[in-house]
């Protein structure tokens, strides 16, 4: 079947009166998190994620991606009206969101992020429609040790993108690494690290550990800075206000940013690492550069939220190309959403869509259908969502917190693992507060077990030798790339300091002698 019959049938799929209610629940629910700040997808999906078990998995996928692109938006809501991104996606939006509201002009900034978003989401869907066959099929030629790499290009390239500090990024990548070793060694069944706890038989699960970083870590480090004290400024907001639409003047702006950022965003999802966050500071930086008035951006620039809008919506389709087709998360929502598919005896990669092109195709193709309710529910419901993000920080983390704990023990009725889940709380906390990353680390837990599992069995391919990732011209691609995520990054700073020494030689011409000096 070609591709646009595959992805009708996934919408047909995905049209059913269940699987639209769970989309629709995941795209509210996706706001309400993303309205939170500090939350964001990831502890959504995490803190959702048991809730999920007694659905079946392509329902069950299909809501916890659209709490992923739902929250996307919903992070724009308090970026606007509060100048407090949702999460870090949305940090790019308060940079010209803000003053929009100041001027009056709330409305027409969330009417036209909500447009952004569901333009971006579209070609996004579009392209992951074409760009994941593809991918599929090339990748299905990847043996043990071109998938061993993959690992671990994708987390190299999570190391060197997020954070400031990589030292500190590969600390948290090998903390994840650390923790997938507890249980059964891959291919022996030998017991490791589990101290004669029969929890501990089967490893450490994800779940406990993604709620306890994101969940419970952020809300402690939220308190740390002060987020339950703060009082910021908040903008009513009304559909029957005169002011509550945007006009001519700022499609005609927009209209071209929009764009912009939705191919940006979408092509720097697709990178293992990247991301929304990336790819909206990318968008807001391109479009400030190329603008004709670049003495409005921070001013109150519709362009300015527009284009990152359009961009971490875009990524976020994005970053389900590697998922989907590698089985590799490009960030923490993903890495989630890969648990969840193990957990559902769903391997996501290369075989995932000749093996179930149903599941796969149903995934793609809620893509299409959440992005319509999200504009429909963005526009009209803004007001209402604006309620929300007026309820103090004080009330919402008691019952996070609590959602955190009936979420833990709901999945195997273990205190064990409720006690895992407030270590990881703190463990969170102190990995926020010292920089370093958790998504990193959940990323490294998840890809753990694969990366050992390919590595045992390259080596028993080889007889032990490492020699044969320098033999197949696949394995040498991925070596190169490998090699420029870890150098490029070093020696591009002191590159760019030589040539820029070298161009203010020139403009100032060679030496003078007067006197005799």
């Amino acid at each position: 079947m070609d591709i646009f019959g595959n992805l009708v049938s996934g919408i047909a799929n995905v049209a059913t009166p269940e699987n639209l209610l769970l989309l629709a629940a995941g795209v509210l629910v996706g706001m309400i998190v993303g309205i939170m700040p500090g939350l964001g997808p990831s502890a959504g999906i995490a803190i959702l994620l048991p809730l999920t078990f007694q659905l079946e998995p392509a329902g069950a996928i299909v809501m916890l991606a659209a709490v992923y692109y739902g929250a996307m938006y919903g992070g724009t809501i308090t970026s606007v009206l509060i100048n407090t991104p949702g999460e870090s996606a949305t940090v790019a939006s308060t940079f010209d969101g803000y003053p929009l509201a100041k001027q009056g002009r709330a409305g027409p900034a969330l009417v036209m992020a909500a447009v952004a978003s569901f333009a971006a989401g579209t070609i996004g869907a579009i392209l992951v429609s074409v760009a994941a066959p593809a991918l599929a099929n090339l990748a299905s030629n990847f043996g043990p040790p071109e998938l061993f790499l993959l690992v671990l290009a994708g987390l190299i390239a999570l190391v060197v993108i997020i954070g400031k500090n990589r030292l500190l990024g590969a600390i948290s990548a090998l903390l994840g690494f650390a923790l997938a070793t507890v249980g059964p060694a891959v291919g022996t069944g030998d017991q490791r690290y589990t101290f004669g706890s029969v929890e501990l038989i089967d490893g450490i699960d994800f779940v406990p550990v993604a709620i306890g970083l994101f969940g419970l870590g952020e809300i402690f480090y939220t308190i740390y800075r002060g987020g339950h004290l703060e009082k910021p400024n908040r903008f009513s907001i009304s559909l029957r206000t005169k002011g509550f639409w945007p006009n001519k003047k700022d499609f005609g702006e927009s209209k071209w940013a929009m764009l912009r950022g939705s191919f940006l965003g979408f092509f720097v999802g697709t990178a293992p690492g990247a991301g929304a966050t990336v790819a909206s500071l990318m968008s807001y930086s391109v479009e400030k550069s190329i603008s004709k008035t670049p003495e409005k951006f921070g001013k109150g620039a519709m362009n300015g939220l527009v284009g990152p809008e359009a961009a971490n919506n875009a990524a976020s389709a994005g970053a389900m190309i590697p998922l989907l087709t590698l089985g590799i998360p490009g960030s923490a929502a993903t890495a989630v959403l890969l648990g969840g598919l193990l957990m559902w005896n769903l391997r996501p990669g290369p075989l995932l869509m000749e093996q179930n092109p149903e599941f796969a195709w149903s995934l793609i193709g809620s893509m299409y259908l959440g992005n319509v309710m999200l504009l429909v529910i963005n526009i009209f419901f803004i007001p209402a969502f604006a309620s929300i993000a007026r309820v103090p920080f004080k009330i919402l983390a008691p019952v996070v917190i609590v959602l955190c704990f009936v979420g833990t023990f709901a999945v195997n009725s273990s205190f064990v693992e409720v006690g895992i889940m407030l270590a990881c709380g703190v463990l969170g906390y102190f990995m926020r507060r010292f920089g370093l990353s958790p998504a990193a680390m959940v990323v490294a837990l998840v890809l753990g077990q694969i990366a050992e599992e390919t590595l045992r069995q390259t080596m028993i391919i080889s007889g032990g030798s490492f020699a044969i990732f320098i033999e197949r011209g696949q394995s040498l691609i991925l070596l190169a790339v490998m090699s420029v995520l870890i150098f490029v990054p070093i020696f591009a700073p002191r590159l760019a300091r030589a040539v820029s020494k070298a161009i203010t030689r020139n403009r100032l011409g060679p030496p003078s002698f007067k006197d005799g000096k």
